[in-house]
């Protein structure tokens, strides 16, 4: 169950094997480039994850799901506008 920061959002669910890959290439972006442009986050993503998950599926809506989910549970920290994210 994915976790949003946004109140009045419902929770969503997503494939473990979609989820630790995206997760994981959220958090080594993050750290290697931090601060790290929210705008950035999908291509960086899409280096450091397999091309062949994104036959299928959407790399903006994942990325943006699993980034939600490490804000809500304390991993990363949003600030500013346009948005730049930082690994707490």
């Amino acid at each position: 169950m994915m976790r949003n920061p946004n109140t009045g959002r419902d929770d969503c669910r997503i494939l473990v094997s979609m989820y630790e890959p995206v997760r994981d290439a959220i958090v080594a972006a993050v750290g290697e480039h931090e601060p790290l442009a929210f705008a950035d986050l999908p291509a960086q993503v899409e280096q450091r994850t397999p091309p062949e998950m994104w036959a299928d599926a959407s790399l903006g809506w994942f990325t943006t799901t699993v980034k939600l989910h490490l804000e809500a549970t304390g991993v990363l920290v949003r600030e500013g506008s346009p948005q730049q994210l930082r690994l707490a």
